[in-house]
């Protein structure tokens, strides 16, 4: 009997996620969880633990689309159910590398990291993000700019996925608003595959210890 593999990841990176496992017939069950809860590690770890407890019976394996992101690192070793994650501080260093990603952190002033699966929502998804739609007397846009006073720019990372023109404009959008300077490098997906590959591995090899 083939493992049902689960693919639990956080919406930020969803576009990547569904371009390494597109089409994919043992994924029984695909879940995204909202981009933004990593702002509160305990909460995103108490969100997914959930998510973990309660899976549909027929998931053996799970492909946990999160980085460690200051809780989860170790998650493997503490629950029941076999999870594959990306064994990196977060989705940023696995798109980009550990050493990209801190040798760009050193490179001229504090940078806020925009992959192009964050950015398909633009502006709108910034406010949702530090939960500014609900402010009142003030534009979202305002408070954004107290945010990200000492910030000096805004790294666009191409991932490959579709409509990057158009997500590329949102980013520069984003960068005027808040008065950064733009900037774009590529990234790659290099590391998600991999994980998905180990996962797939776990699933062979769990469906062959059944069998045996």
């Amino acid at each position: 009997m083939t493992m049902g593999i689960g693919i639990l990841g956080c919406d930020a990176i969803r576009n990547e996620l569904e371009i390494v496992t597109a089409g994919d017939r043992e994924v029984v069950y695909r879940e995204y969880l909202e981009f933004g809860l990593h702002l509160e590690p305990e909460q995103l770890r108490k969100a997914i633990l959930e998510k973990l407890e309660s899976l549909p019976a027929e998931v053996d394996v799970v492909f946990l689309g999160y980085g460690h992101c200051q809780a989860l690192k170790g998650l493997p070793e503490q629950v029941d159910v076999p999870i594959v994650m990306l064994e990196y501080e977060d989705c940023i260093a696995a798109m980009l590398t550990t050493e990209r990603y801190h040798a760009e952190k050193r490179n001229g002033g504090i940078t806020w990291f925009y992959p192009a699966g964050w950015a398909a929502n633009g502006m709108p998804g910034m406010v949702r993000l530090f939960r500014l739609d609900s402010v009142e007397d003030y534009a979202p846009e305002y408070f954004l700019k107290i945010m990200f006073d000492g910030f000096s720019r805004c790294l666009f990372i191409d991932t490959g996925i579709e409509g990057i023109e158009r997500l590329e404009g949102n980013s520069l959008e984003v960068a005027e608003a808040l008065g950064l300077r733009h900037e774009r490098t590529s990234g790659n997906l290099d590391a998600l595959r991999a994980a998905w590959q180990a996962t797939k591995e776990l699933a062979r090899s769990l469906e062959n210890g059944r069998k045996a």
